[in-house]
């Protein structure tokens, strides 16, 4: 079985180093959820455990960027957009591959908390008024009508805002509203017959960055402290799950251990 909870990474945080540190996005988020698992990530290089990975919603992702790649090269409109009366194209630049690509991403140093900020975008339109536009694509498969409303969905929505921040930060006029191209697998088919059918719709969200600088200075605080932080939330309420394992586990290891020495005790 791979080693999935302690690999070595990039280097893990050095109190005190100068030297800005690269936050990905993803880390951004793990520190929204628990400061905890952030913390033993980027200071002892623990990491979660990985789930397994969504190779079909990959393959959708490029799929869509081909699809929107096609009408950036005739700088026209994705029907798409021209079906919900929004007036842009998509986005065309020399860095768009490297905003894409998860290892570089929109890339920006935070002047306050010296973090190196990282987000790979999954796509970037422009309006009548040159501003850019953060596009997110999702998939999913479920019987009722996609949305973002669900409380594990707030994931969703600060990620669009750390890419609209990043561009800003880099000097784009960057629109408040962002799109998701949200495309849900249809389940009332007869039949699967090596075919998925697909409905895709446009959700709007505008987006309020004001949270992010004070995060990341919150994460400079975390990173130098040498005290554990306390438990987080799980997306749905309650502890972190990921801590509530590590908790049980450790109380039934111990309880085990001390049930196991006890009767070597009573012989001595």
């Amino acid at each position: 079985m791979a080693n999935t909870y302690y690999q070595e990474r990039a280097p893990a945080y050095q109190v005190g180093q100068t030297t800005p540190f690269k936050i990905s996005r993803s880390k951004i988020e793990l520190f929204t959820q628990c400061q905890r698992c952030f913390w033993l990530d980027a200071r002892l290089k623990i990491k979660r455990p990985n789930g397994p990975p969504f190779r079909i919603n990959s393959a959708i992702d490029e799929l869509f960027k081909k699809e929107f790649d096609s009408y950036r090269v005739l700088g026209k409109p994705h029907p798409i957009m021209s079906d919900n009366q929004i007036k842009a194209v998509p986005f065309v630049h020399h860095d768009l591959d490297k905003w894409r690509h998860n290892f570089t991403g929109v890339q920006f140093v935070d002047p306050k908390s010296n973090l190196l900020v990282t987000g790979a975008v999954d796509d970037v339109w422009v309006d009548d008024e040159g501003n850019l536009i953060v596009v997110d694509y999702k998939a999913t498969a479920k019987t009722s009508e996609v949305n973002i409303d669900s409380d594990w969905q707030k994931s969703y929505k600060r990620q669009m805002e750390v890419y609209q921040w990043l561009l800003r930060a880099n000097g784009f006029g960057v629109s408040d509203t962002g799109y998701f191209v949200y495309t849900n697998a249809r389940l009332d088919s007869d039949g699967f017959g090596d075919r998925l059918e697909f409905q895709t719709k446009l959700i709007p969200y505008t987006g309020d960055v004001s949270w992010v600088e004070p995060t990341l200075v919150k994460m400079k605080q975390c990173l130098e402290s040498d005290v554990m932080p306390p438990v987080g939330q799980a997306a749905m309420g309650g502890d972190c799950d990921f801590c509530s394992y590590a908790r049980s586990r450790t109380e039934l290891t111990i309880k085990e251990l001390q049930s196991v020495k006890s009767p070597k005790s009573k012989n001595k």
